[in-house]
């Protein structure tokens, strides 16, 4: 039933028997989009936290709710990145690829790593999906995959072996194989079956025949490895935990990070939370997350939608509430108005922009980075808000907070970017104690605050912000609205005068946010030399990981990793001179560049993708070392 061939040295011990474990492994999960690999993916990824190893993943699924079967553009894809040193990056190439089909081992078998370990259900690599993946032969049998080890049995006539005994229909019974699937990798990697076999039989405790089923598929594959007599590339390999400083920890998708941020931000700020948001990938997943957390004064509205949904937080935040809505790129154009509303309103917001492929519907499951322009100037008149970039899954919550701090300290709409990486992708994270995180209660005003008893509603306080008055407060009846008004009074003015000083009264007290965030500090490296890399959001992992190689072998680079993109630190202007050379990767086609080059007038260059995949280490080392020679 198993049938091996295999070319190249070992992926993961270099051909040498009896070899030290490597610090990090890459494994792709990789099959038809019914065959549940982020399900199988997202498992891996819990016993891989429980075995102690820091990890980062990447889930790439097609956009189509359902592709045909079997069909190259409906492959589904999970890869993880797992050691015993820092993972910042879910891999270049994988080590491991498992292809439940043709088409999966078709679309990613150019990632794989020369020498790495294929491991195919070669019950799938029939006549028809070969010709649904363009195969004129049967790749596991014409020796075209040489350059990799190949490991082929037919998972799917053993998992209906393993089922059997339980009477599950054909369909059903094969719907268990991706746990068979996951209990050969739980035995390849030395993870324990335990907390899965528990998490099986919560997930199907209505139905224990499923339950039943799905636990004798892991254990069976489990068995196998454990069993089956096969030389070459099928060995077990244990990775040692990674050091780690004491703690709680968990692991947190980027969705999970910033749902539970803007629910700590809002307790600090001592509000309820309302989120008006409309389903849109890949920002759904913050709603889903919210709903669960109702217990903490969240409440959760699915609007009709994007203009509505922004509408309702804006409203919440009218009424004393923190409003917080999100979208991705297309929804966030179809919110621009009523952002602008807010922003003349001068009421505190949250807007999520989890960022995907553009223009238009785009890609809509792949990342990018190429709504920066949009954030930062994307809205009709002189429309200037805080824009905030997260760097990974956990450094999304405390970015949440901060978005939520300078919302209500600065009566002002925040936009808090990520993107499609970022909010599908898990990594550890140390749970921070809540003492650590210093309050900033909001305030309303609650009694007349000009002469005679008269309310001012853009009187400004020292920050530049105006009072934030509850709707229906007694004695405290005023007027806010998409109208320009008087800077005094409120009263609807809109003169020459008016709208030159509430035009330079809004712009100030955004510029006067930078005085409030930390000085940009380098992240990895010197304050000066020949090249420094500037980064924003998800490209952190790639970059800090190409200048520490490209430092170890005596280059002179430097990383400083931006989280605060509008307005910018006051001294980064100061940081980026001492560089003779400044190169910005992202994956747009050079949007940040342009920003630092307008606001600093230094010479920044572009390395840019646009691809909807991340930027690999590779690509940036290869960048390094290009300027540097020249």
């Amino acid at each position: 039933m198993a049938t091996a061939v295999f070319g190249g040295p070992d992926a993961l011990t270099g051909g040498k028997e009896n070899a030290a474990a490597p610090d990090a492994v890459v494994v792709r999960f990789a099959g038809d989009s019914g065959d549940g690999m982020q399900l199988t993916g997202g498992q891996f990824t819990l016993s891989t936290a429980l075995a102690g190893n820091d990890l980062a993943t990447f889930p790439d699924f097609p956009a189509e709710i359902r592709a045909p079967q079997g069909t190259l553009f409906g492959v589904s894809a999970f890869q993880i990145n797992f050691g015993s040193t820092d993972i910042e990056t879910a891999g270049d190439q994988p080590d491991v690829l498992i292809a439940m089909n043709p088409a999966a081992l078709k679309v990613n078998l150019d990632a794989l790593k020369p020498g790495g370990l294929i491991i195919a259900d070669s019950g799938e690599f029939n006549k028809r999906n070969l010709e649904k993946a363009k195969y004129t032969v049967n790749p596991l049998e014409d020796g075209s995959l040489h350059k990799w080890q190949l490991l082929g049995f037919d998972i799917s006539a053993l998992t209906l072996e393993a089922v059997k005994p339980f009477g599950l229909g054909n369909k059903e019974a094969l719907r268990c194989k991706n746990m068979w699937t996951l209990g050969l990798a739980l035995w390849m990697f030395d993870r324990e079956r335990g907390p899965l076999i528990d998490w099986l039989r919560t997930k199907f405790a209505k139905n224990s025949t499923l339950a039943d089923a799905n636990v004798a598929a892991l254990n069976a594959g489990h068995a196998y490895g454990e069993t089956a007599e096969l030389s070459g590339p099928l060995r077990q390999v244990r990775i040692a935990p990674v050091e780690s400083e004491p703690g709680l920890y968990r692991t947190v998708t980027g969705a999970e990070s910033i749902s539970y941020g803007l629910v700590a931000g809002a307790q600090l700020a001592e509000l309820p939370l309302f989120f008006g948001g409309y389903p849109i990938t890949p920002a759904s997943s913050i709603l889903h997350n919210l709903v669960k957390l109702k217990e903490f004064g969240v409440t959760t509205f699915q609007a009709e939608d994007e203009i509505a949904a922004i509408a309702s937080a804006i409203g919440a935040s009218y009424a004393g509430h923190l409003g917080v809505t999100s979208s991705s790129g297309p929804g966030i154009a179809l919110k621009t108005e009523a952002i602008g509303l807010a922003v003349m309103t001068e009421l505190p917001l949250v807007i999520v922009n989890s960022q995907r492929g553009g223009p238009s519907t785009g890609l809509p499951t792949k990342t990018e980075q190429s709504d920066l322009y949009q954030a930062v100037y994307g809205r009709n008149g002189d429309a200037s808000i805080p824009v905030i970039a997260a760097r990974s899954p956990s450094d999304a919550f405390d970015c949440a907070i901060e978005a939520c701090r300078v919302a209500t300290q600065y009566m002002t709409p925040v936009m808090l970017l990520t993107d499609g990486y970022i909010a599908n992708a898990a990594e550890p994270w140390k749970v921070p104690d809540p003492a650590s995180y210093l309050p900033f209660p909001a305030t309303f005003l609650e009694e007349p605050n000009g002469p005679d008893g008269t309310v001012l509603p853009f009187a400004r306080n020292e920050r530049g912000a105006r009072p934030w008055i509850k709707a229906g407060t007694p004695g405290l009846m005023h007027r806010i609205g998409g109208i320009e008004k008087n800077p005094t009074t409120g009263a609807i003015d809109y003169s020459p005068a008016s709208h030159q000083t509430m035009t330079d009264l809004r712009k100030a007290k955004i510029d006067g946010i930078a005085k409030s965030i930390p000085p940009q500090e380098v992240t990895l490296g010197e304050a000066s030399g020949k090249l420094v890399l500037v980064g924003w959001g998800s490209t952190f992992g790639p970059i800090h990981q190409a200048v520490r190689r490209a430092r170890r072998r005596g280059l002179d680079v430097s990383h400083v990793h931006v989280r605060y993109i509008w307005p910018l630190p006051e001294n980064l202007g100061e940081l980026l001179a001492g560089y003779d050379r400044v190169l910005v990767p992202e994956m747009n086609t050079g949007q940040f560049k342009t920003v630092l080059r307008d606001q600093f007038l230094i010479d920044a260059r572009p390395l840019n993708k646009t691809s909807g995949q991340p930027f690999t280490i590779a690509e940036i080392e290869a960048a390094i070392e290009q300027i540097l020679a020249a």
